[in-house]
């Protein structure tokens, strides 16, 4: 049985998808397909089933061809965020479509992350694992041995109580990895300024704080980073 969650996210999908080149030199990434669906109908179809029932998708490059790709789509909803006159980095892309997330929580996903197997779906576990009185953001991680294209330095371990702490300077040693979902309480973004900016600092202030935590899925993660990670995704999915 599916435990209540957000029924908004936040789809980042207005990057420019450099490392995927030559396949984004005439789409953008979240158009580039994986056994046969683009990247971004496979995460809009898992935050359909994890009952999302509006998704807001912002957009830069390629952006025409994400506008009519998404124009038919209706589980979930699509509301698009235009970005076509500047990237906003991930903090500026949500901050720039604040008025269109409501003020309850909301999960924000990438359009690169796939996974496959596992007993709990990864989604489920993170509606689980949330508790909006004692954390103000939650990560989805995978452990370091269980997914390809692990990379950058956004490694991290976990305290008993869920509590993450990142370790910036051995990311290599960390056990956990983001892997690009999280579910947060919008109104972090509310005293920033507009424009472009990272959330990263303001993951790093609610770790000062103990208000981020993070949950461990089960599935083998799939990271679609490049040509090469997009090839090993596509044998891997059935």
């Amino acid at each position: 049985m599916s435990t209540p969650g957000p029924k908004v996210a936040m789809v980042l999908a207005a990057g420019i998808g450099s490392r995927m080149r030559p396949l984004t030199n005439d789409r953008p990434k979240a158009l580039v397909t994986v056994k046969g669906k683009a990247l971004i109908d496979h995460v809009l179809d898992r935050l359909h089933e994890a009952g999302i029932e509006t998704a807001v998708v912002n957009v830069h490059h390629f952006a025409d061809q994400m506008e009519a790709h998404l124009a038919g789509r209706t589980n979930p909803r699509v509301v698009i965020a235009d970005e076509r006159a500047t990237l906003l980095d991930s903090g500026g892309g949500i901050k720039n479509a604040r008025h269109l997330l409501g003020d309850d929580p909301i999960l924000v996903a990438n359009i690169d992350s796939l996974w496959v197997g596992g007993e709990v779906p990864p989604l489920e576990a993170m509606k689980r694992a949330w508790d909006p009185a004692k954390m103000d953001l939650l990560l989805l991680l995978v452990p370091r041995d269980q997914g390809i294209g692990l990379e950058g330095p956004r490694g991290f371990r976990q305290e008993t109580d869920g509590r993450i702490i990142h370790m910036a300077d051995d990311a290599n040693a960390a056990p956990l990895a983001n892997v690009g979902f999280q579910i947060m309480k919008p109104q972090l973004l509310d005293d920033q300024p507009e424009g472009a900016f990272s959330i990263l600092p303001i993951w790093w202030r609610l770790q000062d704080e103990g208000r981020i935590h993070g949950v461990a899925m089960d599935a083998f993660w799939l990271h679609v980073g490049d040509p090469a990670a997009r090839d090993e995704a596509e044998a891997r999915l059935t």
